[in-house]
């Protein structure tokens, strides 16, 4: 009797990646082979509107194994929202998120798949060390561990997207409706038995990292709104001692002027820094609370997660539509 094999899928998010396509091909096919006697694969590409010729050279792959499965966007929806599609429209029993630009190493996907063989629903990949300058390094560790310390879950440090995760877990968060998902902290904070592997990121071997500075800061504000109200609770806690001080102050001037008759020189320059203090105050937690509404406003629209223009799947050939994916 043959022993029905399971099924893993292999999550790929794709933006302008032309040179990559092929060499991440090249370099996970024999790793796929060794596993072949325990193991099916399908390799779940997530294009987000790529605007080079990465869409025809995964129509090329797609001519050559039909494991291949290829979802464009009609536009950018950003990183997250494109594993979050993966992950959706995946059928594998254990979904492995891994970046086109080999910067992950894929010859961990046995090791992952070993712990998740042992019970694990979720396994992690830990950075240790990675190629790049040293402010942006140190930013990224900084971020990561504020992250961890404002959450209100236990987000693991020094990890990316680079992980395993279990059927259980997609089927979770296949229930989870969120305009602006930070998948990192969302699959740490359902618990389930998780476990992290320590590695070294290896540097972009071809084409250009596509990641901007500001996508680095809408990432790290994502991963601190998405899981803490401190700055909320900050801003309350701040405005009530600002109150308490300034009351305490004007107490302390009717005292002097009303018992002791104080005359009080004019202070122009007391009263002009006391000004800009307040409003630079009010800015500050304006911004914060703006941050916070901005999502609100971002939910309640109901907006599909993202919507797939075409497709290279079970049925062949290339087939237009506007598909909307939504989380749930």
């Amino acid at each position: 009797m043959t022993q029905h094999k399971k099924l893993i899928s292999l999550i790929i998010p794709v933006f302008n990646e032309e040179e990559n396509i092929f060499p991440l091909y090249k370099a996970v096919s024999p790793i796929i082979s060794d596993c072949a006697d325990k193991y099916d694969f399908e390799l779940v590409f997530t294009d987000n509107h790529s605007v080079d010729s990465t869409f025809a050279k995964l129509s090329e792959l797609r001519e050559i194994d039909p494991r291949v499965r290829v979802f464009r966007f009609s536009r950018n929806f950003g990183y997250q929202k494109s594993i979050l599609t993966g992950y959706l429209k995946a059928r594998g029993d254990a979904l492995i998120q891994l970046d086109c630009d080999l910067q992950d190493p894929p010859d961990l996907i046995p090791e992952f798949l070993k712990h998740w063989e042992d019970g694990c629903a979720v396994v992690y990949g830990v950075r240790q060390s990675r190629r790049e300058n040293a402010v942006l390094h140190y930013a990224r560790k900084l971020f990561y561990r504020l992250a961890n310390y404002l959450s209100e879950d236990d987000l693991p440090v020094d990890v990316g997207d680079f992980r395993l995760i279990d059927r259980k877990v997609v089927d979770v968060l296949r229930q989870v409706d969120d305009a602006q998902p930070y998948l990192r902290g969302m699959i740490a904070a359902m618990g389930f038995k998780q476990h992290g592997i320590k590695y070294d990121r290896c540097g972009r071997k071809h084409g250009q990292s596509n990641f901007r500075f500001k996508d680095l800061i809408g990432l790290a504000l994502d991963g601190i709104l998405n899981h803490s109200i401190v700055p909320l609770r900050f801003a309350t806690f701040f405005g009530v001692g600002v109150t308490v001080l300034t009351l305490l102050a004007i107490l302390g001037y009717v005292v002097g002027k009303l018992m002791f008759g104080f005359n009080w020189p004019a202070g122009f320059t007391t009263l002009t820094v006391l000004v800009l203090a307040g409003i630079s105050v009010n800015a500050l937690f304006l911004g914060i609370i703006g941050e916070y509404l901005g999502r609100i406003y971002q939910q309640v629209k109901r907006r599909p997660l993202v919507i797939v223009e075409a497709e290279l799947d079970d049925l062949g050939a290339s087939h237009a539509g506007l598909d909307k994916i939504y989380a749930r």
